[in-house]
C-alpha cells in the first residue's frame, strides 16, 4: 500500500476532539511508540533478547498504530505522508554523504 492511499483510508477511522487534536494525536503517538518499546523491553527481560515470530507480529501491530498517528498528524498539518517520507530519506542520505549520520543536532 502506498502512503497516499494509507493516509486517505486511515483518515476515515479518525475520531478525536477537533479542539485538542494536536495534543490528542501527539500523546497517542507517544503512547504507541511506548508500547513498541515496552514489547522490546519484555523481550530483553523475559526472553534474553530473542525475538520469535509471535513477537514480530505483535510489534508489527504496534508499529501500525504508530503509523496511524503519524498519518493523522500529517493530515491535520496538510502534509503529504509520502512527501514526509521522501524528505526524511533526502535528509538521511544528505547526512550520509556528508558523514553526519552520527552526531548531535537536528540540522547536521
Amino acid at each position: 500500500m502506498d502512503f497516499e492511499k494509507y493516509q486517505k483510508e486511515s483518515k476515515k477511522t479518525a475520531i478525536y476532539p477537533e479542539r485538542d487534536r494536536f495534543a490528542y494525536l501527539s500523546l497517542g503517538l507517544a503512547g504507541e511508540a511506548g508500547e513498541v518499546a515496552e514489547k522490546f523491553k519484555k523481550i530483553i527481560r523475559d526472553k534474553g533478547n530473542e525475538l520469535d515470530e509471535e513477537d514480530s507480529k505483535e510489534i508489527a501491530k504496534e508499529l501500525g498504530d504508530v503509523l496511524w498517528y503519524v498519518s493523522q498528524i500529517s493530515t491535520e498539518l496538510d502534509l503529504d505522508l509520502g512527501r514526509v517520507a521522501e524528505n526524511n530519506l533526502e535528509k538521511l542520505f544528505s547526512r550520509q554523504k556528508r558523514n553526519k549520520l552520527k552526531g548531535k543536532g537536528d540540522n547536521r
